[in-house]
């Protein structure tokens, strides 16, 4: 079987895209993993299909590396959102549904795709980290010297721990620039390694350093692919809603591959 893929990248967070409106594409667990792999594949963090749903622009369907579905990709949405635009789907705004509910996007006029997030209404705080899921579960720590700090040693520790061993999470390590500046890095599950970025992970990163205690918030992060930025705003302690994350989302390449 011949698939025509497309390679998009969001900061360095890596995808292979590929257009399934018509469902006539059935890929495999096995096939996924096959196509994600770096030496033998194609090599991406995850796959997306472009889907179709009734009252939608389109329906977003994520698989992780390792070729099983996963859950919410705030990076992935966002080179979804470019993908759809680039294959015809014209529009000023998108709403599209993904596996946590709807989503809306736009593309902004620098090519940044800009993608509102769930609402988040707890954050459980556990003293060294906080737990919370903004469309994937994460685990957020603050740390000094991120640079230099052993994020897959620490963050496979911790994913692969008693308390997160069966379900698995992805693990932020954070340190703070400045007020509204911060420094990220994630290891994620499904990967099972460090990627360049993670969206719902920046996301979750910045609601566990809101600067405002209430209203509006604006956090820029820096990762290792780049810059992206989140908004929000602050209801309580641990509510916040309107979230939106934003970032450059463009394509790599485009081909055929032979799926076995």
């Amino acid at each position: 079987m011949k698939v025509h893929f497309y390679k998009y990248q969001g900061t360095g967070n890596d995808f292979i895209l590929v257009d399934n409106r018509e469902g006539r594409l059935q890929l495999t667990t096995q096939q996924i993993a096959a196509m994600c792999q770096r030496r033998f594949g194609i090599g991406a963090d995850g796959l997306m299909e472009l889907r179709t749903a009734p009252g939608y622009d389109f329906r977003m369907v994520y698989y992780n590396a390792d070729g099983r579905e996963g859950s919410m990709c705030g990076n992935g949405g966002r080179c979804l959102v470019k993908f759809a635009h680039y294959v015809g789907i014209h529009k000023s705004e998108f709403r599209f549904l993904a596996i946590d509910g709807e989503h809306l996007a736009s593309i902004e006029t620098n090519g940044w795709v800009r993608l509102k997030m769930q609402d988040v209404q707890k954050v459980d705080h556990f003293g060294s980290y906080e737990l919370l899921n903004t469309g994937s579960p994460h685990f957020v720590k603050t740390v000094q010297d991120l640079n230099v700090y052993p994020v897959v040693k620490e963050g496979s520790a911790i994913r692969n721990s008693d308390k997160f061993k069966a379900d698995g999470v992805n693990v932020n390590f954070v340190q703070p620039i400045g007020e509204t500046y911060l420094f990220v890095r994630t290891y994620e599950r499904g990967v099972e390694d460090e990627t360049l970025s993670c969206g719902t992970g920046v996301t979750a990163s910045a609601l566990v350093n809101a600067h405002n205690d209430r209203g509006f918030n604006h956090v820029d992060i820096k990762t290792l692919g780049g810059k992206l930025y989140v908004e929000f705003d602050r209801t309580d302690d641990d509510s916040f809603e309107n979230i939106w994350l934003a970032g450059p989302a463009d394509k790599v390449f485009d081909g055929f591959i032979d799926i076995v």
